[in-house]
Formats: structure tokens, sequence, C-alpha cells
């Protein structure tokens, strides 16, 4: 786990950069396929951070230029007011980059949506939540890719998985994890009642091929099928579509989006590793069975994030306390507000829990 000094030490950076460039040089790192992909990935992630505050302190410096010149006489109002926005927004990012201390936070997310009890209704709010994490994702700037989707009888969904790649992806999707309820007048209901909707979301980071999951074959069942997609000429007339069950601990993965069914079972797989490797580090630290008490019920207090759209419009996460009565922006994927002050929090828990005692 790295801290956020860690994360601003440029001179620890460019050290490690210079490290993994010797290691790289050496031929028994080539011959070792996976200790050289493993080494790759770090040198990336660190040439990232410093390109990152390379182009930091450039704004920074070119704030100060302007306001020597601005001392002096000279007329750069709008320019040293240009240049301030551009540091502001690039300093609220570098803040927000310095909450990301787990270990996993700068990998790729996989995340999932199951509607609770309700039916059409929770299935529909599924469908809303998918819609909403699409559109922040895309705002992020990350790209996205539907591995399984299965479709509500009526409306909706009953489950959807999403791979979702970009930097510290996991870390930051992984503080929607929970369950979220919605309060609405039901499009569904002929006579027009308030209905409360719950679904859960769950966020796990994709693992890649360096860290050791060992999977026993024997320990699976794989099943194929024809794809359920949503329809049209995307949908498989061939059993293509994979279902993997791990027998130990009755995790269930799939995956339908190719044609091919070898790419669809490596997808799964790729999913199964995660879900894997997510629950032993929750045993680890003792908090899987909590996890888990949160999978049993999609209900009342459990949630982590209400939505009310009737009788009042207001979106509030119960454990920030943030609040906003723009609805229909959250809903469309404006989520930083509450994902930034839900990563303040796990700062300071983590802060306050690693504290010695006096």
């Amino acid at each position: 786990m790295k801290s956020s000094e860690a994360f601003f030490d440029l001179d620890h950076k460019t050290a490690e950069v210079e490290s993994l460039n010797r290691q790289l040089s050496l031929p028994e790192t080539w011959e070792n396929k996976k200790k050289f992909q493993t080494l790759q990935r770090k040198k990336k992630k660190l040439d990232r951070d410093l390109e990152f505050f390379s182009t930091l302190k450039e704004k920074k410096e070119e704030v100060e230029v302007l306001c020597e010149l601005a001392n002096e006489g000279e007329e750069v109002t709008d320019e040293l007011a240009r240049a301030v926005e551009s540091f502001r927004v690039k300093l609220e990012e570098a803040e927000l980059q310095a909450l990301f201390i787990g270990e996993d936070d700068s990998r790729n997310a996989l995340l999932t949506i199951h509607p609770g009890a309700g039916g059409t209704e929770s299935q529909d709010w599924a469908q809303m939540l998918l819609r909403m994490y699409l559109r922040y994702a895309e705002r992020k700037g990350f790209r996205t890719e539907i591995l399984d989707y299965l479709p509500g009888e009526e409306a909706g969904l009953k489950s959807v998985t999403i791979r979702v790649e970009g930097d510290y992806a996991y870390g930051i999707l992984s503080q929607e994890s929970g369950v979220h309820r919605l309060v609405r007048i039901s499009p569904f209901d002929a006579n027009k009642r308030r209905h409360t909707s719950f679904a859960a979301v769950f966020v796990f980071p994709e693992i890649e091929e360096d860290i050791e999951v060992e999977i026993n074959p024997e320990d699976l069942r794989i099943d194929t099928y024809r794809s359920s997609g949503r329809g049209g000429q995307h949908v498989n007339v061939t059993d293509s579509a994979v279902r993997i069950t791990h027998l130990p601990t009755g995790i269930v993965v799939q995956c339908q989006s190719e044609r091919s069914q070898h790419k669809n079972k490596a997808s799964a797989m790729k999913v199964l590793r995660a879900r894997l490797y997510e629950l032993e580090k929750r045993k680890q630290r003792e908090k899987y069975e909590r996890m888990e008490e949160g999978k049993t019920e999609i209900a009342w207090g459990n949630q982590i994030r209400s939505y009310v759209l009737h009788p009042y419009r207001l979106v509030k996460d119960l454990r920030t306390k943030i609040e906003t009565g723009e609805v229909d922006k959250v809903l469309d994927g404006e989520l930083d507000e509450f994902i930034r002050a839900s990563l303040v929090q796990r700062a300071r828990s983590l802060v306050s829990s690693s504290a010695p005692t006096p």
C-alpha cells in the first residue's frame, strides 16, 4: 500500500523508473515473459505519473511567470485567469490521484449490477444504473465492454457485467460497491403509485496474468448456451455463450459478448480470477463475512446511496452525507463529487487505523 506522500515523491518515482529500466535491460528478464510484462506495466504507470506531474509543474510555473508580469504592470489579466483555471483543474486531478492508496487502485475494473426483489421495477432500476456508469466512464475517458448482459422479461436487466479500462478505474469505481435505492412513481404501475427499488453494484479489480490465482480445473463446471443478448443481428444462433461455476465457492460467472466460445471462456475466466482474488483479499482483511451479508439482502438497511425522484428530488450518499437535488445530472453520470468524498473518507479511515496506539 502506498501513501499519498509517496505518490508526490517525484525523486522516488524517477529512481524507480531508472531501476526498472535496468531490470528490463537484463537478458534474464527477457527470458521470463511474465516478469517482463509485470515490469513493463509498472514502468508504464510510473511514466504516466511522471508525465502528469511534469505537466502540473509547467502549469504552476506558467502562473508564476504571469503573476510576475502582472506585478510589473503588464496587461495579462485574461491570460493569467486562464492559466490559473487550467492549473486549478490539474491540481484537483492530482489531489484525487493522491487518494488512490489501495494496492489495486490503478487496475482496470469489472463491475456487476444485480436488481433486488421487485421484478420489473428493480430490473429497470438496474438498467438505469448501467446507463449511469456507462455515461460516467465516457466522461472519464474510460473504455467499456459489456461482457455479459441478461435482459429482464419485460424491461431492464437481470444482471450485467462490464469491463472498465482506464487509469485508476478500480480505485474510482470501487467506491460504488453497495446497494443503491430508488424512490419514484413507477412507470409500470397503472395506478401511478410510489415504489422503492433496490439494485446492488459490486466492483472487482481486473487481475493480470502476473498475479497468481490458483484455480483447479476439477473445481469448475463449464456450461455453454445460446446467447440471450439484447436482440437483433448480434445475438448468436450457436452455443457460444459460456457459464463457469466455481464449485468450492459457488461463484458463477458468464460471458456472451463474443461470437467465439473460446473468447467468451477466456473473458469468463478473467472475471472468475478477479472475483476469487477479491474474495481472498477480503478474507485476509476479515471483512469477507460482512461483504457476504451485504450480498444476501439487496434491500433496506444496506444501501449506500438513495435516489429520490418523488415526492421530492434528492440524491444522498448515506456514507459521506453528500447530497444534491440535481438528480438528472447524477443519473447522467456526474458522480465525481460522491466518489471523491468516499475516497477521502476511505483515506482517513486507513490513516486512523494504521496510526500507532498511544
